[in-house]
């Protein structure tokens, strides 16, 4: 019987805190429930951000004034230190890990697709974790993904999983602002249903993350269309993961 295949991916916003420090207890926690399904024979892509945000912890101000190559610096810096997060906590569970980077060129049908299947196929082959990445150092306007949510979906449909999960900030969608008490929270929304109408504008400041609700909202229905089931939850519960594995009603699901 062929191994369940999952894609997590967890934003920017879900391993800072207020401060936009990075939250060791919350990447040991998301390890933690890779690692438990590991022993379950479920194999686990991670799509990881805060590259930007690391380096960025590291370097505080620069000089460099223009945005996209600001970016390149704090990610290029960055990158090495969350794979040393990753590779540290996998480590203490056993395991071992991988860093892929890619642009969004490196999807298209050909070569460097063919490439990139290879690459996760072979590490899923051998028990390591990929953990995947935009490649910001080298990305221009026009091989950049909208977001990592972006990023996810196509590694989703790359590996053919079975399901996607973006851990956000938030317990899912809901029908107003999520801090407002007349709002109800969506647990299951098919790919069909006017859900837009509910988002909510949110200001991100720099190295926050590209993807808000409405990106997500547009990255799971277009996931959910292609037959994977993909839902939005909040990345800080602890067993968020595990939790929808088990069919808990966590989050929001996107079916078809």
């Amino acid at each position: 019987m062929d191994k369940k295949r999952i894609v997590v991916k967890v934003g920017t916003n879900v391993m800072t805190n207020k401060d936009n420090r990075i939250v060791g207890h919350v990447l040991k926690n998301l390890v933690r429930q890779i690692a438990t399904l590991y022993e379950q024979d479920v194999l686990v892509v991670l799509v990881s951000s805060g590259s930007a945000i690391a380096g960025k912890e590291i370097l505080g101000e620069i000089a460099i004034t223009e945005a996209s190559k600001r970016r390149q610096v704090f990610s290029s810096v960055g990158q090495p230190r969350m794979m040393r997060h990753y590779y540290s906590i996998f480590h203490d569970y056993g395991m071992r890990c991988a860093q892929v980077l890619a642009t969004k060129r490196d999807f298209s049908p050909g070569i460097h697709r063919e490439n990139m299947i290879n690459c996760y196929e072979s590490l899923l082959s051998e028990g390591i974790i990929p953990i995947a990445n935009e490649d910001d150092a080298v990305s221009v306007t026009m091989s950049m993904f909208s977001d990592n949510d972006e990023l996810a979906s196509l590694v989703a449909e790359l590996i053919g999983a079975d399901s996607l999960i973006i851990l956000s900030d938030t317990d899912g969608l809901y029908t107003g602002h999520p801090d407002h008490d007349e709002s109800e929270k969506l647990n299951k929304v098919q790919v069909d249903q006017n859900v837009e109408k509910y988002v909510q504008e949110s200001g991100k400041g720099e190295g926050e993350g590209r993807g808000g609700m409405e990106s997500k909202i547009k990255i799971a229905k277009s996931t959910a269309s292609k037959n994977i089931t993909t839902y939005i939850a909040n990345g800080k519960n602890p067993n968020a993961i595990l939790d929808i594995m088990d069919g808990k009603p966590v989050g929001t699901k996107f079916t078809q």
